[in-house]
């Protein structure tokens, strides 16, 4: 290595390059959620342009050739030579960081796009890129690859002088990406998102890769309201869906939000259209002003005695589900990615517009006032039998982490190298603690199927043994559906690993594990420390050789291989207990031979995750019934 650091060591990135060289600054990473963003990118350009009232009609199609194409009839972007770099205004845009129509006045009274680098973004990132633009009767084009110009912008066709607008068909360069193949789901879920926020847009949807083929209309004119609606359509409401909009110095808030009969928390927060994953002042601003108002109305209608405590933030939000949106003129995000918002006037405003209107709404409606303050009243009752319970939980040395008589814990104490796996029965979690490498694998077998926490109170969870057990073992808390005490950095272990049998008692375990990891414990799946066990179905024995195969095509590939006759001895494994040490080492819990799948949260479909949850798990058998029917199809190795 070089010693010497002086001015040559100092490297200049030029153009798009610094984009090449560091994507995950721009677009936040380069898996399938980083590939979904560069459409996002195109489309929120082409809202802008909805926002700024020339825009009504956006189509998004994903290619059979795996491009992308974004269409609008706004304006089209400006063709015109631009003065300070002397090229086609077109061109700056898809070449040149920080170059857009967001910074000066008067073209964009509101936009997403703010730091004139989405375009260039996408441009850089694609392996080309083709932009269309109809403006004045004429048509233009221009190509780049890998944000290089390939030619100069020609005119290529005419067109009607009021038919406006840009289309953009890009194919993702592979060089960058992980995979370059968008995920239709995800990007359905955000132009149906972005939908509900502009009533008077129209988003179509066209996939045309093979075997895919569909198209789908988004226009939704009831908004944000809808949006509600949509979210709570499998669940028991408490309240009327609540909804106010109004503008104050510049800043427009609009709010629809919505009580059930739920044991959870969901704010979807935006600004400009975009979605604010990690919330800001907006929702803080939201959320500081209910607390605050639902206090007020609980004293004054003697709920609250003189003596008692105020209800807490947590306690006020209990089976709230809320959208607060707002259209600021000179946003602040952290990062490219825009996912918080940093205006200290949009919490300003936010408090003072929700103030008055929830005053105003519940003024008129004092039995929905009731409503809500009975669900903030249920909570706190929860919220101290839970501290009580969690109290005892942490005192009693009958659950500490290793005198519980199931744990067997690993003997490192460093989280990186650690892997717990939980193990369905006793019979393999005896062969698993006999397999396992003892310095980095901890084992935890569970007996029978644990407590359903869907339909659980939060006393009858946190009193679960098996619960018990886990949450000592993981060391990282709970978060209650509060948040209390939850600390990801406290976890023991990197890897949490569900090892159940490969039969239909197996999934329900997942299934069971999987919804208490959601609903209580979801960093441990965003952060990506849960995963699934793969153990194999069948052992192939010849000439005393094993072979093994997870699946039933890949029985017949092996037995293909090796020859089909009576000298293959097959074993199908109903459960892991039929493995021996050996056996389960080798298949399951070696990581150099292993099978594991990650279990992984889409962002981008959290609303539609936890409607599914909610069906699956839940109390109403109809919904659980027509799902099951619906989706039967797609079931494989059923074991019945």
């Amino acid at each position: 290595m070089a010693n010497n650091y002086d001015g040559n060591s100092i490297s200049v990135l030029e153009g798009l390059d610094p984009v090449r060289k560091r994507p995950g600054m721009y677009i936040g990473s380069v898996g399938t959620k980083g590939l979904n963003h560069l459409i996002y990118e195109i489309v929120d350009n082409s809202v802008d342009e909805h926002l700024a009232g020339y825009c009504s009609e956006i189509t998004v199609t994903l290619e059979k050739d795996g491009s992308a194409t974004v269409e609008d009839n706004g304006r089209g972007i400006p063709v015109d030579i631009n003065e300070q770099v002397g090229r086609p205004a077109v061109e700056v845009v898809f070449t040149t960081l920080h170059a857009g129509g967001k910074f000066g006045d008067g073209n964009y009274k509101i936009s997403g796009g703010l730091h004139g680098v989405g375009s260039s973004v996408v441009n850089a990132l694609s392996l080309w890129l083709e932009v269309n633009v109809k403006r004045d009767g004429k048509i233009y084009n221009q190509r780049y690859e890998q944000g290089k110009v390939c030619y100069d912008l020609k005119e290529v066709g005419k067109c009607r002088k009021n038919d406006t607008g840009t289309k953009v068909s890009f194919f993702p360069d592979a060089e960058i990406f992980e995979k370059i193949y968008f995920k239709a789901d995800a990007i359905k879920s955000r132009l149906h998102e972005t939908a509900y926020l502009n009533p008077n847009l129209t988003i179509i949807f066209i996939n045309k890769r093979v075997g895919e083929e569909e198209e789908v209309t988004f226009h939704e004119e009831n908004g944000i309201k809808a949006f509600i609606s949509d979210m709570n359509k499998e669940k028991e409401k408490v309240t009327d869906i609540i909804y106010f909009k109004k503008e104050q110095d510049g800043i427009e808030v609009e709010i629809a939000f919505q009580y059930i009969n739920d044991f959870t928390e969901n704010i979807s927060g935006f600004c400009n259209n975009i979605y604010t994953q990690e919330g800001g002042t907006h929702i803080t601003g939201f959320k500081s002003i209910l607390t605050s108002t639902i206090n007020q109305y609980a004293r004054e209608l003697g709920i609250l005695k003189e003596k008692d405590n105020n209800f807490t933030g947590a306690d006020v939000r209990n089976g709230l589900v809320a959208v607060v949106a707002v259209k600021h003129p000179d946003p602040r995000f952290e990062g490219q990615t825009k996912t918080k918002l940093d205006n200290p006037d949009a919490e300003k405003v936010t408090k003072s517009i929700a103030g008055e209107q929830l005053t105003l709404f519940f003024d008129k409606n004092l039995e929905t006032l009731k409503n809500v303050i009975s669900c903030a009243e249920k909570s706190a009752k929860i919220r101290k039998a839970e501290e009580r319970t969690k109290t005892n939980l942490l005192s009693k040395s009958k659950f500490s982490i290793d005198s519980n008589g199931k744990l067997s814990n690993c003997e490192s104490r460093k989280p990186e190298e650690c892997e717990i796996f939980i193990v369905e029965g006793d019979s393999a979690g005896g062969s698993a603690k006999s397999a396992r490498n003892r310095k980095t694998q901890a084992i935890m077998p569970i007996r029978g199927k644990i407590l359903n926490v869907e339909k659980a109170s939060m006393d009858k969870v946190l009193a679960n043994a098996e619960i018990k057990t886990m949450i000592n073992a993981f060391g990282c808390g709970f978060s209650e559906g509060y948040g209390n005490d939850f600390d990801i950095e406290k976890l023991r272990y990197n890897k949490i690993i569900l090892m159940t049998d490969a039969d239909v008692d197996g999934a329900h375990i997942d299934t069971l594990l999987l919804t208490f990891f959601y609903r209580f414990m979801p960093e441990l799946i965003k952060d990506g420390h849960v995963y699934l066990a793969m153990p194999p179905l069948y052992q192939v024995t010849r000439n005393k050789k094993n072979y093994y195969a997870y699946s039933d095509d890949e029985l017949n590939q092996i037995l293909t291989e090796i020859g089909r006759d009576n000298q293959n001895k097959i074993q199908r494994y109903k459960g892991l207990g039929e493995m021996d040490a050996s056996q389960l080492w080798e298949t399951t819990m070696d990581p150099n031979t292993r099978i594991l799948k990650q279990v992984k949260i889409d962002e981008d479909k959290l609303s539609e995750m936890d409607q599914t949850f909610t069906i699956l798990m839940g109390d109403d058998v109809e919904p659980r019934r027509e799902f099951i029917e619906a989706n039967a199809k797609f079931v494989k190795n059923l074991d019945i």
